[in-house]
Order: C-alpha cells, then sequence, then structure tokens
C-alpha cells in the first residue's frame, strides 16, 4: 500500500527534494531565518516550543480499535478524519510547499519511504537532517508508503474538526497519513514519523525504541533509555565508541538500526567542555537552532539565555559527529542503559538491573522535573513516568513492548543498568548535580564489562545490585544515604519516591508475569 493520497501536484508550487544549502539559501531569502555567526540557521517556532501533545489525535476504526492503547491516546473518528483531510487538501492547494522523499530506518529490509510536505524551507531542512536521505538513483523511482503533511498556516476549527484547539496532529495508521497543523514546531514531523513506527514496527517484530546508542571498538552495541534532561544525547556521544544515533533504534532480528539520519539535541546551558561532540556540531554552517537567542552584534549564540523556552535544540545530520556510524546498523546490544535525573537524591549512581527488573523500570520510565527544566514547575521536584520512556509515542499498550523489551534482553544476554544522572547528597535545591565525570567513569566500566565483576550490594529499597566501590569515584556515592547529612530525612524521601513508582505501576500490573510485579521497590525494607 503507498501512500500517494497527496500527489505532487496537488499544492500551488512544490520544490522537490531541494538539497540543503538551496534550503539554507531559501529560508533566508523568505525571511524564516537567520545566520548566526557560524552559520547556522537560526529559528523560531512561535508560540509553540514544543510538542503539542494535547492536540494529538489517532483515527480510532475496525484496524486500531484493539491495537490501540487508548487510555494514552486521543481517538477521532473516520468521519472527523476525512473532514479534516479535505479541509487540508483545500488549504494546501493555495500553498506553495518543499516535499523531500527520505527514508525512516537505516535497514533496508525495515526502512520506511516518507513523503514530507512542509510549508517552511527550514521545516524541509531539518526533516531532512533528522531522517535518511536516500541516494539520487533511488528518488527517481520513490514510492511513499507514509506520508506527513505540515501546514503551520491551517488553523483548525474546534467545532467543525471536534478537536481542542487551532492547532491538530491527526495520525491515520490505515492510511498511512499524518496532518499536522497550527504549529511551527518541527519536532512535530519528526515525532509523527516516529509514532507510526512504533505502531507498525511490532507487526514485524521488531522492536520500536526511544533511545540512543552506540558501538564500541570490539562491537559492542549500547542502548540509552531516557527522557529528555536524563543525558541521553550526551552520554551516548562518546568519542571513544561509535555513535548510531541519538533518539530511535528499532532493535529486528538482525540487530540494532537507527530510524534516523540526524541529531535532535537539546542546547540549553550547553558547553564545548562539557559536550564537545554536540558544541562543534551546532556552531557550523547547515545546523538548523531552534529558539536560540542570538548576541544582536555578534550573532553568536547564547546557550544560556532560556528566555524563549528551555527547550532550545540544534538539529544536524549524523555525518556532523566525527565518529558517526557511516551505516546506521549494528549488531545486538551487550548493554542496555536506563537513564534518569532523580531530582530526590534517593537513587544511586548505577544499578545492575535483572530482565524482570529491567522490564519494570522501562515500564515505568522514570525521571524527575526540577524548577527551570519546564514552565509552570515550582521549588520542588516533580516526579515524571513516562512509561517505555516515551509514553507520547506508543500507540500500543506499553506491554507489548516491555515484554518484547524482555525477551530480548533474555534472548541475547543483554546486561542492564539504571544510571542516575540526577542529584546526590539531597534532593534538588539541597545536594549537588551527580558529576558528569563519575557518570562517565561508571558507564565506561559497566559497557566493557568491568563493572559487573566489582562486588555488589543489594539495594534495600529497589532490590536491584549496586557497586560498592570503583576507582576513582569517592565512595559514599554508591550508598545515597551515606551522602545525605541528615539520614533521617533521606527515608523520608526514598519511602516517598517508593510509594510513588507503586502508585504509578498498579496501572501495569494486571498486564505482567509475578516476577516483574516482584520487581517492584518495597516500603517494609527501607532503611530504618
Amino acid at each position: 500500500m503507498t501512500s500517494e493520497l497527496f500527489s505532487l501536484s496537488a499544492p500551488a508550487k512544490v520544490h522537490l527534494n531541494t538539497r540543503d544549502i538551496e534550503l539554507a539559501e531559501e529560508a533566508i531569502r523568505r525571511g524564516e531565518a537567520r545566520f548566526s555567526a557560524a552559520g547556522a540557521l537560526v529559528v523560531e517556532t512561535g508560540a509553540h516550543t514544543g510538542r503539542s501533545a494535547q492536540d494529538k489525535y489517532t483515527v480510532r476504526d475496525a484496524t486500531t480499535e484493539k491495537a490501540v492503547w487508548w487510555d494514552n491516546n486521543k481517538p477521532m473518528t473516520p468521519e472527523q478524519f476525512d473532514l479534516l483531510w479535505a479541509d487540508f487538501s483545500a488549504h494546501a492547494k493555495t500553498r506553495e510547499m518543499f516535499v523531500q522523499d527520505l527514508y525512516a530506518g537505516a535497514d533496508p529490509g525495515h526502512r520506511l519511504n516518507a513523503r514530507i510536505f512542509v510549508e517552511y524551507a527550514w521545516h524541509a531542512l531539518f526533516i531532512r537532517h533528522l531522517l535518511r536521505r536516500p541516494p539520487a538513483a533511488d528518488l527517481a523511482g520513490f514510492a511513499p508508503t507514509f506520508t506527513v503533511i505540515n501546514l503551520p498556516s491551517f488553523r483548525a476549527d474546534p467545532k467543525r474538526h471536534a478537536v481542542r484547539s487551532e492547532t491538530v496532529i491527526a495520525c491515520n495508521f490505515a492510511k498511512r497519513l499524518v496532518l499536522i497543523g497550527g504549529s511551527s514546531y518541527a519536532g512535530e514531523t519528526k515525532k509523527s514519523v516516529f509514532t507510526y513506527l512504533n505502531y507498525a514496527c511490532p507487526e514485524r517484530s521488531v522492536m520500536p525504541m526511544h533511545c540512543s546508542a552506540n558501538v564500541g571498538p570490539k562491537g559492542d552495541v549500547a542502548v540509552f533509555f531516557g527522557l529528555s534532561g536524563t543525558g541521553k544525547t550526551t552520554l551516548s556521544a562518546d568519542p571513544k565508541r561509535t555513535l548510531l544515533g541519538d533518539d530511535e533504534h528499532g532493535w529486528s532480528e538482525d540487530g540494532i538500526y537507527n530510524f534516523e539520519g540526524g541529531c535532535y539535541a537539546k542546547t540549553i546551558r550547553l558547553s564545548k567542555e562539557a559536550e564537545p561532540e554536540i558544541w562543534a556540531a551546532t556552531n557550523r554552517f547547515g545546523a538548523v537552532l531552534e529558539n536560540v537567542i542570538l548576541d544582536p552584534s555578534s550573532r553568536v549564540p547564547d546557550f544560556d539565555d532560556g528566555s524563549l523556552t528551555e527547550n532550545t535544540r540544534s538539529a544536524y545530520p549524523l555525518e556532523f559527529i566525527s565518529n558517526a556510524s557511516q551505516t546506521g546498523t549494528a549488531g545486538h546490544p551487550k548493554n542496555v542503559v536506563m537513564l534518569t535525573a532523580d531530582a530526590f537524591g534517593v537513587l544511586p549512581p548505577i544499578a545492575k538491573l535483572s530482565p524482570s527488573q529491567a522490564m519494570y523500570h522501562f515500564l515505568s520510565g522514570y525521571t524527575a522535573k526540577v524548577a527551570g527544566t519546564e514552565k509552570g514547575l515550582g521549588s520542588e521536584p516533580q516526579a515524571t513516568f513516562s512509561t517505555c520512556f516515551g509514553a507520547p509515542f506508543m500507540p500500543r499498550h506499553p506491554s507489548v513492548y516491555g515484554n518484547m523489551l524482555r525477551t530480548l534482553i533474555e534472548r541475547h544476554n543483554v546486561d542492564c543498568w539504571l544510571v542516575n544522572t540526577g542529584w546526590t547528597g539531597g534532593k534538588f535545591g539541597v545536594g549537588r548535580r551527580m558529576p558528569i565525570k563519575a557518570t562517565r567513569l561508571l558507564l565506561d566500566a559497566a559497557l566493557c564489562g568491568a563493572l559487573k565483576s566489582q562486588p555488589m550490594r543489594i539495594d534495600p529499597l529497589f532490590g536491584f545490585q549496586v557497586p560498592v566501590a570503583l576507582p576513582g569515584i569517592e565512595a559514599a556515592i554508591f550508598n545515597p544515604r551515606e551522602t545525605w547529612e541528615d539520614a533521617a530525612a533521606y527515608d523520608v524521601q526514598a519511602r516517598a519516591l517508593v510509594d510513588m513508582f507503586k502508585k504509578n505501576f498498579a496501572k501495569f500490573e494486571v498486564h505482567v508475569d509475578a516476577d516483574v510485579k516482584a520487581a517492584a521497590p518495597a516500603l517494609q525494607h527501607a532503611a530504618e
């Protein structure tokens, strides 16, 4: 089945498969962007500086009725979608559009042929970076199997289209078509492709993953799950290892493959010293910077300025990273790392997980947000549980992805780790951020296999294994309770976090085996 629902002749004018440099020139000519001092294209996305999760809908039809996790996905009737589609089509006929034919997936046996229609030249450059560019020879006979149409100038009518606002993201899996209207945030296009892959891949026995991945010199693959702010992009961009990708991958019968052809890195407080690879890729011609503030005279980016949003971003192709994989494919993982930024200061810097514990923490998808990371947050940390480390993009029930991951971990004898990049010595505002040097040392030891041979203790709360020491790292950091000045305060906070985990996981208990339920933290085991 192809997605020839919207022909190349439908818009008033089409720019087909325009190259990077021409798209940059066109964005400047049209007043969509400015150049930074280093030549990056700098844009502002207006009212939407992030995804509009509440405006995303999935068509509920005979195909999706039993396949989609409706507790997490807003339904839209086929009739509502058809009306929206008719209005979209009429609006598009008045627009000049840029079209990119791209692959989603580095593995030729599993890739998706995506045709992307966008109004902005910089949107076309963005998605050209983020997906995979077919060789010129492939474009002549390119047959799309999935289509995204992004019209920021379209305004939905809540009454007419039965939606929440003038912004809409409508996914029709049967038609393999996504409509995006009323938002200039380019990430909506990227995540629409990922959402469809999350729906389609399990039917082909491919595990879709919101993760980064890299490969060591001996071919050892590591996968990094983690929500925004946990260090997923930063820690996978390791100069000693080859980068497969920073955000979305599939795990097939042959191994890991990158869905994308680029990176979409957060840049708030980006520094050359802490993140040299991302810094270099961001400060060069061709990168696209979203909502980054420029010095008015020098046009040098101020990455510490979050006045437009804390969600400032840089989009660039993988070849901007010096040690990126040429193929985007690798073998089966040797290590799976789940990242969390525990702002309550309870979790240890690293822990080894059993397959059951790995499924428990994968389904939990825990991190904690703090003031300054999102608008509206108070002074206290706020726990976030985003199942499978990507709930907004999960059309199917989390147990589908959780069971797939557990099976793959057991089949390939994968070591699993939970890494806390958050706080130690107290919660946010009292303790300090986990030293990045310590995190990198621990990760290096885990990925090379040295850490699992170190002496371990069983954590009294979570039951996972925790190293008791590693050369080069202060010993106390391995036992969070010892880093707090007030041990009793730690116990109170630890009990509170355990309770949050248990309350969140209650909705999954009927969908998992007894050993996964037994992997839950236990209040009765808390330190006294």
